[in-house]
């Protein structure tokens, strides 16, 4: 009984200390870094600052970059955070003061990410909604990215090219793409 008892004193004093140091802690974790928009694509790829950083980001640099955009949400309404990649990296580097003309920046869209290269009207007779990654996808292209889309995915998932967003051009294969990137010195980045 005497070990009950104590069991109970335990659970309604440490318990609740315990939540409320949690919560109490919250706020200094989030002061670590704070939350940044743009500067170069304002509605996606926020990123948080980083002051001071052990590893110093060269700003002479030029960043060649092929992001594999694999996957995607299962929730048709929903941005695909792989693209949303590509919009990090850029903001990222160019808060850090890496001039825009040094990232070399481009995407390569195959597998289950297919869907998220089809225009609008095709998007939405299939999907219901509007195809979110369009905007995301423009702003890209208006920043110097290049998206690819594979041949052997538009094929193999019966996508009429004709249905392509605008900003998407086509490749023979995103194997293509990759090894030829790769070899002019572009360094893969796959989540």
């Amino acid at each position: 009984m005497r070990l009950q008892k104590t069991a109970i004193i335990l659970i309604r004093t440490v318990v609740p200390a315990f939540f409320l140091l949690l919560l109490l802690h919250q706020p200094v974790l989030a002061q670590n870094g704070r939350r940044v928009k743009g500067p170069v694509i304002e509605n996606y790829g926020n990123t948080f600052a980083v002051d001071n950083p052990d590893f110093k980001t060269d700003t002479k640099k030029k960043y060649k970059v092929v992001f594999d955009v694999h996957d995607s949400p299962d929730d048709p309404a929903a941005v695909n955070p792989m693209l949303n990649t590509l919009a990090r990296f850029i903001n990222m580097h160019a808060n850090a003061g890496v001039p825009l003309k040094n990232l070399k920046v481009v995407g390569v869209i195959h597998n289950k990410a297919s869907k998220d290269a089809l225009d609008n009207e095709t998007y939405r007779q299939k999907y219901g909604v509007d195809n979110p990654n369009i905007p995301l996808m423009e702003a890209l292209e208006k920043a110097g990215a290049q998206i690819y889309m594979c041949g052997q995915s538009i094929n193999a998932r019966n996508i009429d090219p004709q249905h392509l967003a605008a900003p998407i051009q086509t490749a023979l294969s995103a194997m293509t793409v990759f090894l030829n990137l790769q070899n002019e010195g572009y360094t893969m980045i796959r989540f």
